[in-house]
């Protein structure tokens, strides 16, 4: 890095000088952090800076401390990036279901965390060694950062890395302790910290709270139907359960060409959302049977494809009758380790086809992202639809019971 004026020290010298507010740390035994200006004399092609030294930023983040606990707005310490990393100022971030998951330890017991993943925003500032993603680039987050050298990526499909990357350095609370970002990003905060892989080029003309929610949960639902699926022009489709991902799925089957389009759901407000989105039947599994009513509706037969987005054993087992011979079956709904189903072995040879798993709508980042957010700017994906609200960084908490009440398809959080 080239000594430059604005970081030298009574001698002339470039120099690296601590931050006048830890000044007290220093003289109380702690060493104090360093800080390299920025200088034009170190700046890229863009006019960005890259430090060679740490700077460390002062960030306000959304974090869970205990299970179950309501979320508190704390400082957060994010470094500079290092080698393979990026630093995102974050735009906006919806908050998901896995959010509260992780609140509530249904993830891991690895707290605290730094919750929210599913988001948009710039580069501000990358490391060595990166050159897929530069400062200023505006960008979707993802938590399939391929490694493009395990066995799923050397046979030809990366959308199934079994060794996605995240940042190596870790983030903190003010006193040090160290975070545990939710899936890797941590995006309910000012700025956070994740591998430059995870950071995904996206045409900038896109509103970060529509963009940023591919980042999980309409990604897991579109894909679901187009990459795992694989819905078809004609196909019947029925979706059991209408919330984000649910009705993505809608989205998707429709972007695929599906002729008829099942939403089931208990709720009628959102077989509403469901029909906006595409959806040319409705069924509410309250009042009907459910796969009596998808027989009915495709002449008998069960319909092509079935994507379960509920995660429940009971929604499974409809998805399983509901379907035609030798159709298929995704699960994209997440369930909990408890959770066992039953069916007989002869029904599960005698209906042939296939029963799948959709992991993040078996997407790949680089290839989807940008040709859902040309879709989105051409009008012919609604993303702005599954925006109920925009939000602060305080607002998360309350966030989470509006979901658990089954009132917005999303919050998300804007930051300006």
């Amino acid at each position: 890095m080239k000594p430059c004026p604005a970081n030298a020290g009574p001698s002339g010298a470039g120099e690296v000088q601590p931050r006048a507010r830890d000044e007290r740390k220093a003289s109380e035994g702690r060493a104090a952090p360093t800080v390299v200006k920025p200088c034009p004399a170190n700046a890229g092609p863009s006019g960005a800076v890259k430090y060679s030294f740490p700077m460390p930023h002062e960030v306000q983040g959304v974090v869970a401390r205990a299970q179950g606990e309501p979320v508190t707005l704390e400082t957060i310490i994010v470094p500079d990036p290092g080698p393979g990393e990026a630093l995102v100022k974050v735009q906006a971030c919806g908050v998901c279901h896995t959010d509260l998951h992780y609140r509530e330890g249904g993830i891991n017991d690895e707290f605290p965390f730094l919750l929210g993943h599913e988001a948009a925003g710039v580069v501000e500032a990358v490391g060595d060694d990166v050159t897929d993603v530069a400062p200023g680039d505006y960008v979707i987050l993802n938590w399939r950062a391929v490694c493009g050298d395990c066995r799923s990526c050397n046979r030809g499909e990366p959308q199934y890395c079994f060794n996605t990357h995240n940042a190596t350095q870790k983030m903190t609370l003010a006193d040090g302790t160290e975070l545990s970002p939710a899936l890797g990003i941590g995006a309910f905060a000012e700025k956070t910290l994740v591998a430059a892989g995870q950071c995904t080029k996206v045409d900038p003309a896109a509103s970060p709270a529509a963009a940023g929610l591919l980042g999980c949960g309409v990604m897991a639902g579109i894909g679901a139907a187009i990459n795992t699926g694989e819905v078809g022009r004609g196909d019947s489709v029925a979706v059991i359960g209408c919330g984000g991902v649910g009705n993505a799925a809608v989205c998707g089957s429709e972007l695929a060409g599906a002729s008829k389009i099942i939403a089931v759901d208990i709720d009628d407000t959102k077989l509403g959302w469901a029909k906006d989105f595409g959806a040319t039947h409705t069924i509410n599994a309250a009042k009907e049977d459910v796969v009596e009513r998808i027989r009915e509706l495709t002449d008998g037969n069960g319909a092509d494809v079935v994507i379960e987005a509920v995660g429940l054993p009971k929604t499974y087992e409809q998805a399983f009758y509901a379907r035609d011979l030798a159709g298929t079956v995704v699960l994209v709904g997440v369930p909990t380790p408890d959770m066992k189903i039953e069916l007989p072995l002869i029904d599960v040879f005698g209906r042939g086809g296939s029963l799948k798993s959709s992991w993040y709508g078996d997407c790949l980042p680089s290839r989807d992202f940008p040709m859902l957010i040309d879709l989105y700017l051409q009008g012919r994906l609604n993303l702005d639809g599954f925006v109920s609200e925009t939000i602060g960084l305080d607002g998360v908490e309350e966030a989470f019971h509006k979901m658990e009440r089954g009132e917005v398809l999303r919050s998300v959080v804007e930051i300006p």
